[in-house]
Order: C-alpha cells, then sequence, then structure tokens
C-alpha cells in the first residue's frame, strides 16, 4: 500500500516531486537536480547554436553569450545546492563539452586540424570555471 493515512485523510506516496523549481525526492538525492540542470544549459546552448557555429559572430560575442546566457543558466540553478565532487564533475564536463563546442577546431600553419587543449580554453574564459564561478557567488 502505497497511501498515507493521516487524520482519515489519505495521501498518495510518490517518489518525488517538483516544488517551485526545484525537485525534491524521498533520498534527499540532488543528482536529479544536476541531471535537470545539464539538461537546461544543452536546451540553451542548442538555442542559440547557430550564433556559436557562425564565422559571422567574432568569438567576443560568443563569449559575451556563452557568459550571459548559458552560464547564468546552470548558475542559478545550482548556487544553492551543496554539490558533491561527482556532480561538479558533470557540471564541469558540461561546460567543457560547450566551450569546445564554441571554439571549434582551429588549422594550424602546417595544415593540420586540433582541437584547443584545456588550457588554452581555461585562458579563454579567464580559469573561471563554472564551479569558482558558482563559489564566488554565494559570497
Amino acid at each position: 500500500m502505497n497511501d498515507i493515512d493521516i487524520a482519515f485523510k489519505y495521501l498518495e506516496k510518490v517518489e518525488s516531486y517538483k516544488y517551485l523549481v526545484s525537485i525534491v525526492n524521498g533520498d534527499n538525492s540532488i543528482e536529479e537536480e544536476i541531471n535537470k540542470i545539464i539538461g537546461l544549459d544543452n536546451k540553451a546552448h542548442y538555442a542559440k547554436q547557430n550564433i556559436f557555429e557562425s564565422k559571422l559572430a567574432s568569438m567576443k560575442t560568443k563569449l559575451i553569450l556563452y557568459w550571459t546566457i548559458i552560464r547564468l543558466v546552470m548558475k542559478y540553478s545550482s548556487e544553492t545546492l551543496l554539490l558533491k565532487e561527482s556532480m561538479k564533475r558533470n557540471l564541469l564536463i558540461t561546460e567543457r563539452k560547450i566551450i569546445k563546442r564554441i571554439f571549434r577546431p582551429k588549422k594550424d600553419r602546417d595544415g593540420t586540424w586540433r582541437i584547443k587543449t584545456n588550457d588554452e580554453l581555461n585562458n579563454v574564459v579567464i580559469n573561471m570555471d563554472i564551479i569558482n564561478y558558482i563559489k564566488v557567488q554565494r559570497l
């Protein structure tokens, strides 16, 4: 029987539910919430994908879009959560994938194509990954 009896009123027992913008579940896990954040972040990226892939838009414009849309989606949803290391890793991986999609492979002088390294991408986003950004915004 999955119903809960409180003062002769029967309530249906559920595994999780959405309250305001957060998902609440019985085992107090926020992994479902993190997966929702990653999904929202991917939606934000794909909504602006034509601009990120455009050769007409400058890198500065693409970075401004990244900082004002995609990063804010991740920050807004996760700034109040207590993040475990595995969740931090998932957020960092998602951020890195999106940045690598924005900064497409480049052609070197010898004619070979290469993807920018993580260090080069860190310099582009001014050494402030999403986890550090969230921590700074909490203060």
